[in-house]
């Protein structure tokens, strides 16, 4: 893995770190996080995060997990499962969610807990630990969701946002389309079968096809000590 892609795999394990609730081992996790994101140059998706870190240890837990409550208050449209920004019915989110899970089965990648399979935090765990070059696309297909949470994260002024712009920063551009979000354009990932197609991953450690090792914890797995998430 080079450089940048290493970069991406830290900022994007990190994101999802911090895009948990802040409880159980959360806390223990922290200093392993901020002490990854210390290892990479001084890049904007690095100020963020680490200003998040510091900002989270020095919060009283019960305030932290309130702020946490109104930052992601589903009630709000502040919801992390970016399939709930799309236009569309219920049974068609059911569909594309299937397709994702579908995509994780195939890589061997495992997920442990109960958030939907588009949830941020799922998703950028997938890029960073199984499949890089997947999990790109997929983000990318996601975009959408995730530009309109973004711009909620900021309108409230939570520092939540950060992260959404630390994750943006390693994802390409986004087009015109990133605003508008419609269903019908999700549910097709990729082939005229519907499927997340092959695409070329960023670092070919293994066979295409072959499973990834480890396993998914719903955005809140912990990086190994004194190692960048790989």
């Amino acid at each position: 893995m080079d450089e940048e892609a290493l970069a991406e795999a830290v900022v994007r394990r990190s994101a999802s770190l911090l895009l948990g609730p802040p409880e159980g081992r959360f806390f223990e996790r922290l200093p392993l996080v901020r002490r990854a994101l210390l290892e990479l140059p001084a890049i904007s998706a690095r100020r963020s995060l680490t200003d998040l870190c510091d900002r989270v240890a020095a919060e009283p837990e019960a305030d932290l997990r309130a702020q946490y409550a109104r930052a992601f208050d589903t009630r709000q449209r502040r919801t992390l499962h970016l399939l709930d920004h799309a236009d569309g019915d219920a049974r068609r989110r059911r569909r594309v969610r299937a397709r994702i899970a579908g995509l994780y089965a195939h890589r061997g990648w495992r997920t442990v807990g109960t958030e939907e399979p588009d949830h941020l935090a799922v998703v950028l765990e997938f890029a960073a630990r199984c499949d890089p070059g997947r999990g790109e696309r997929l983000l990318g297909r996601l975009r959408p969701g995730m530009e309109r949470l973004r711009a909620a994260m900021a309108g409230l002024g939570t520092p939540y946002a950060g992260v959404l712009d630390a994750v943006c920063a390693t994802l390409p551009p986004a087009g015109p389309s990133a605003a508008p979000v419609a269903l019908a354009d999700a549910v097709h990932l990729g082939g005229a079968d519907g499927t997340m197609p092959a695409v070329p991953r960023q670092a070919r450690g293994s066979e295409d096809g072959a499973a990834c090792s480890g396993a998914a914890s719903g955005g809140r797995a912990r990086p190994e000590a004194g190692r960048r998430p790989r």
